[in-house]
């Protein structure tokens, strides 16, 4: 059951253009075309009421970090919502993401990705996935290593099921959003390394997830197709273990 659409709130509807008209701004300082950005709104540990004003207000697509919290929110939510997964896919949930989720942002080794891959075949329907990166060398954040990526994509590139649009990563937390500019030119510089022999396979390999609520418009200059924002558009959200990988 969907939840009845109510006006909007304007703090809602004000955050999310606020929001907007920075990743506008960022990707006309860039030379792009802001229609090249999508938006995916970060609902993690928000509610169904939490985000439907937020819906109301123009969002599309939604991102969770975690599997069981979005099965929980699909069927109170606009069936025209997008859902993107951005959080790290256990083994033991990989068949209901192939569900839910139109792309999968956060795959992070050989391993995982050949087990979606073959799920995905036997299905008949392609996994939309990106690789994550950990540009950070940060042992407690998941992703593949920057040395990693090159030989990981051309394996990749020929497992039946999968469809690779891109990369994504994690910047680190700082009080200056134009120390990340590094990290976002590296991930981007990785992208066209390895483009010309995935796209030959057949593969999109079209999209650059960076950029969260404290640094997305840095990331926007730098390339970004996909900008993962959740606090700047529903408010701070309840505190989370520190060990957690927390998106937005």
């Amino acid at each position: 059951m969907e939840l009845a659409i109510a006006p909007a709130a304007q703090g809602a509807a004000g955050r999310l253009a606020a929001v907007r008209q920075r990743i506008d701004d960022a990707a006309r300082r860039a030379g792009r075309n802001p229609s090249d950005v999508t938006l995916v709104a970060i609902s993690k540990t928000f509610t169904p009421e939490q985000i439907m004003p937020a819906i109301e207000a123009g969002v599309t697509v939604l991102g969770e970090n975690r599997v069981q919290e979005a099965e929980e929110k699909v069927g109170q939510l606009p069936s025209t919502i997008t859902w993107h997964l951005v959080g790290h896919l256990q083994k033991n949930k990989i068949n209901k993401a192939l569900e839910l989720f139109s792309l999968i942002h956060s795959l992070d080794s050989v391993a995982q990705c050949d087990a979606i891959g073959r799920r995905a075949e036997r299905e008949g329907q392609p996994a939309h996935v990106l690789l994550q990166v950990n540009v950070t060398a940060k042992p407690s954040q998941f992703g593949f290593a920057e040395r990693e990526v090159d030989a990981a994509a051309a394996h990749l590139a020929h497992v039946p099921g999968l469809r690779l649009e891109g990369l994504m990563c994690i910047a680190p937390e700082v009080e200056d959003a134009e120390e990340t500019r590094p990290y976002f030119q590296r991930l981007a510089a990785l992208h066209r390394e390895v483009a010309a022999r995935v796209r030959a396979a057949g593969h999109p390999w079209q999209h650059l997830s960076m950029g969260m609520s404290n640094d997305f418009p840095v990331a926007v200059e730098e390339g970004a197709t996909l900008v993962r924002v959740g606090r700047a558009i529903f408010g701070e959200r309840a505190a989370t273990p520190a060990a957690a990988q927390v998106e937005g």
